[in-house]
């Protein structure tokens, strides 16, 4: 079973966001990255197909900077086979849009059976990436997943996907792309052989020319999206605390402030 997953390196959740001065974009300057945590489960999952059929490759396909080679090798430590990285200047500044079609013009040479993405990336949030990369590769996909079965002939799998008030069920044919969701298992840690096994694993390098696509189609010269302007959420004020004798003492003094001060009712 050939799986790839398509892999995000983001802030660390704890990390401190700060807006440039002129609120062009974030300051990402000593900040620590992690691996998507939505990547995570599709890692997992690539592995957990590869170890129920006894064969195949996991690699990962990521987009970004240098920095991303850290996030790339935390994979590879989890037990993900080889790995490529598309590095270049000209593909930076672009959006979902942009990341999709360089991933696709890459993935498109591959052997592949299925593709995992994360449901979204927790930095920008657009849940895009996915979708398009479907569309430009030309094949089903299924978004939101919690449960994956591949049938054993490889030719079609059965989802579960999240919906409002429930889960639905789908078969797709393959190759499909799959998007994870929290719930569809548990990733593992990269153990100590792991790490040092992962540190001899291939990460191929692949330039904006080695995908043959127009420069016009890349980066922020392709990009349908642009970021207009950054700022942090305005402070929240002091909370109010409402004092009284009794419940209703503090019920009354309570609808007064939201009927006079707060015009809420």
């Amino acid at each position: 079973m050939n799986s790839i997953v398509c892999l995000k390196q983001v802030p660390d959740t704890e990390a401190q966001i700060r807006v440039k001065p002129d609120g062009s974009d974030v300051l990402l300057q000593d900040v620590k990255f992690i691996i998507n945590p939505y990547d995570e489960y599709g890692v997992e999952e690539a592995l957990k197909l590869k170890e129920k059929f006894g064969q195949g490759t996991v690699t990962i396909a990521c987009l970004g900077p240098d920095r991303g080679v850290e996030s790339i090798r935390t994979a590879l430590a989890m037990g993900a086979d080889k790995a490529v990285h598309l590095d270049d200047p000209a593909l930076d500044g672009g959006d979902a849009f942009t990341t999709a079609r360089a991933l696709a013009e890459q993935i498109k040479g591959m052997e592949y059976d299925i593709i995992f993405c994360g449901k979204q990336a927790i930095d920008d949030d657009a849940a895009q990436v996915a979708v398009a990369l479907a569309e430009y590769l030309n094949i089903p996909h299924a978004n939101l997943v919690v449960k994956v079965e591949v049938a054993s002939d490889k030719k079609k799998v059965k989802v579960n996907r999240q919906i409002v008030g429930g889960e639905e069920v789908l078969e797709l044919p393959l190759p499909a792309v799959i998007t994870c969701q929290k719930g569809l298992n548990e990733p593992r840690y990269a153990s100590l052989p792991g790490i040092m096994k992962a540190k001899k694993k291939e990460i191929k390098a692949v330039k904006a020319a080695d995908l043959k696509l127009d420069a016009a189609q890349i980066g922020a010269a392709g990009a349908k999206s642009k970021v207009l302007k950054c700022y942090a959420p305005p402070q929240r004020k002091a909370a109010q605390i409402i004092d009284g004798e009794t419940p209703e003492a503090k019920a009354l003094k309570l609808v007064k402030l939201l009927r006079e001060e707060a015009k809420a009712i």
